[in-house]
């Protein structure tokens, strides 16, 4: 795949859409084309005044006039300069102009991604183009379409110059040109194939860091630091060959653009001294003005083939972001039914799903849950549980079947509304770096502090909040690593009071902690649900008796459905997995 992009014919389609996003700072964007113009223009005046000043001025002996010419100089310099800061500022300001509102729409398309993206893309993959790739697509801008837009017609006017003075010289001076030309296409295409390296290497490397930074508790518990190093060393290995590989070529291009240039002055040398006898006093100027165009020729030449590759590789990063843009597995949300609140009557109807079509994780599930009532949710690992409530948040699609929330299909929702009255405790409680206060309202500011106070102290969470430094701005830093796990599942309650949900999901909540933090979980748990449709996913058995219903799942089909007790008597599946559980807590006597 690398190899086949590499060859890949510059793709004036995807240039095209590229440009489309300065269409809103088209007039800036236009001055700097104008601009670009103006400096070719601009170029061959200063040859033309030091071969004035030559032949007129110093053959002339004209010694009062020489300081007039000089200060033409000197302005037509810094008139130039002031111009050309302008130019680069310009372009540079265009292409990050651009990436703002390219990232911005980037972000808002990876916020939209259905959660199976999520599933098979790293997440260092997802950072490189929304950071990286869009970065490189400034490129473009700065260094790429209209920078050698303006090196180009600076070289054409220049030649223009030339011919105009002396068409001979002209030719005898630009007889090493088709070498340089063949240089500078292998310089291209090799630094080319190293950049492409390079940045499939760097999108190895963000996946990588990203992944093992993440999962680092893992490698350290598994003494796995040196298998892993090993690993990290080989992709880094990868990105140090693809570099160096980069600046050998311009270890060698740019020597031989000195050379091809000194070769250049050696024939107008030559030729000028093979002429010199027929030369008259006012053609000094012309050698010394070739000279001074010459090295306004090769300066630009030595910069135009790396622009290029930078062009190149700013078209790559655009090519690899807008495959992200056209990403049509995005969540639909095509429903424009958005109630306030719901009453919460939940229905799955003959519903099938599997995160691979071809395997089923959910059979013909059928179930209803009344406005009010608590469900639960029983059955082994795998067994499709916490699927069941990711359809009902329309994380993912079904495949076949319906589920209907107070009668009304989920896809005839908005889908922010339908979330905005489903509110989820999950197991695996996710805390930004961010203080309390900023992790229960996810930074909403209608939110106040007298509301987050109240709903710590229902849920018995205020008195603990308080002995922080800080208080409620206390930063519980990445994944809320500064606090116990019992804790994070507690401030996970307090932010669902917060948003007030018509319907409540409780994901495995007091699983993996302990009995005291499990009694204050449970707690928690009673308060919330009280009032809500709630469906209540758990290992332990204890804590869903209360329900006024119990689903069993296995291997995603529902073996059983009813209450506690009638599932007891019915001594099937549900009687079973109550035994395996409280057979273990049986006292030894």
């Amino acid at each position: 795949m690398t190899k086949k992009n590499t060859n890949k014919k510059f793709d004036l389609a995807l240039l095209r859409r590229v440009l489309h996003y300065a269409s809103p700072y088209k007039n800036k964007f236009y001055l700097s084309v104008f601009l670009a113009i103006v400096l070719a223009v601009f170029t061959p005046i200063r040859p033309l005044l030091i071969q004035i000043t030559v032949d007129k001025y110093i053959a002339g002996k004209m010694a009062e006039l020489l300081i007039f010419i000089t200060l033409i100089q000197i302005g037509f310099l810094v008139l130039e300069t002031l111009l050309r800061f302008y130019f680069s500022f310009l372009t540079a300001w265009l292409g990050q102009n651009v990436v703002k509102d390219l990232r911005v729409k980037v972000y808002e398309k990876v916020l939209g991604l259905n959660l199976a993206q999520f599933d098979k893309t790293p997440i260092g993959t997802l950072s490189t183009r929304t950071v990286d790739d869009i970065e490189r697509i400034n490129d473009v801008f700065s260094d790429g379409v209209i920078p050698i837009l303006a090196d180009l017609l600076s070289i054409i006017c220049v030649l223009g110059y030339m011919f105009w003075q002396d068409w001979q010289l002209s030719l005898v001076a630009l007889i090493p040109f088709p070498l340089l030309l063949i240089v500078t296409y292998y310089f291209k295409e090799s630094v080319n194939k190293s950049f492409h390296r390079v940045r499939n290497a760097v999108a190895h490397l963000n996946a990588f860091i990203q992944e093992h930074l993440s999962g680092m508790q893992v490698v350290q518990a598994f003494a796995a630091e040196e298998k892993e190093m090993e690993k990290f060393k080989l992709i880094n290995k990868e990105h140090r060959k693809a570099n160096v590989h980069a600046i050998f070529a311009y270890s060698i291009f740019f020597p031989i653009v000195e050379i091809v240039l000194a070769t250049a002055i050696g024939f107008i040398v030559w030729w000028t001294s093979k002429e010199a006898l027929q030369l008259q006093q006012n053609q000094q100027g012309t050698l010394v003005a070739f000279i001074l165009c010459l090295n306004l020729i090769f300066r630009p030449l030595r910069v135009i083939a790396d622009k290029f590759n930078v062009l190149q590789m700013g078209m790559i990063a655009g090519e690899r972001v807008f495959k992200l843009l056209d990403n049509t597995d995005v969540i639909q949300n095509n429903g424009t039914f958005a109630p306030e609140k719901v009453k919460g009557k939940i229905e799955f109807e003959n519903v099938w799903f599997g995160y691979l079509k071809e395997v089923p994780v959910l059979k013909n599930i059928s179930f209803t849950v009344n406005p009010g009532e608590t469900v639960a949710i029983v059955g082994h690992t795998g067994s499709g549980k916490s699927t069941i409530i990711s359809l009902l948040n329309r994380l993912y699609a079904i495949q076949q079947g319906c589920i209907k929330l107070d009668g009304v299909t989920i896809e005839s929702y908005d889908v922010y509304a339908l979330r905005k009255n489903i509110g989820v405790v999950l197991q695996d409680v996710f805390l930004f770096s961010s203080s309390i206060k900023e992790n229960s309202t996810l930074r909403n500011s209608s939110i106040s502090d007298e509301k987050i106070i109240e709903a710590a102290k229902l849920i018995g969470l205020h008195t603990f909040i308080m002995k922080l430094p800080g208080g409620y701005d206390f930063n519980v830093m990445e994944r809320g690593s500064l606090l116990s796990f019992g804790q994070r599942q507690l401030l996970s309650f307090v932010r669902a009071v917060l948003y007030n949900p018509s319907i409540l999901i409780l994901d495995e909540a007091t699983s993996s902690v302990d009995s005291e933090s499990e009694l204050l979980i449970q707690r928690a748990i009673d308060t919330l649900i009280k009032g809500r449709t709630s469906i209540v996913i758990a290992h332990r058995l204890s804590t869903i008796q209360k329900a006024n219903k119990i689903i069993v799942l296995d291997k995603g089909e529902i073996k059983e459905m009813g209450t506690h007790q009638e599932l007891l008597q019915e001594q099937g599946f549900y009687h079973k997995l109550y035994q395996m559980q409280f057979e273990k807590h049986k006292p030894v006597l």
